[in-house]
């Protein structure tokens, strides 16, 4: 079996599990990787739920409270 080296730090192996899955990286690095993206799940009033990844998205959406810009 080919050892599959990390695409990021290219010193740690990618188990065969994380590889069969499509990921490339070390859970080390993945880790690192995950932890630099942040969303918000925000509840909109008589209808469901929303993700918000831009701050501006954000800004205005609750229409009770007012305009705002």
């Amino acid at each position: 079996m080919v050892k599959k080296l990390c695409n990021r730090c290219f010193g740690s192996e990618v188990e065969a599990e994380r590889f069969v899955l499509g990921y490339t990286t070390c859970m080390p690095c993945g880790e690192a990787q995950a932890r630099k993206r942040k969303h918000t799940v925000v509840p909109l009033h008589k209808s469901n739920y929303m993700v918000i990844s831009n701050r501006a998205e954000l800004l205005g959406l609750n229409n009770k409270g007012g305009f705002h810009r």
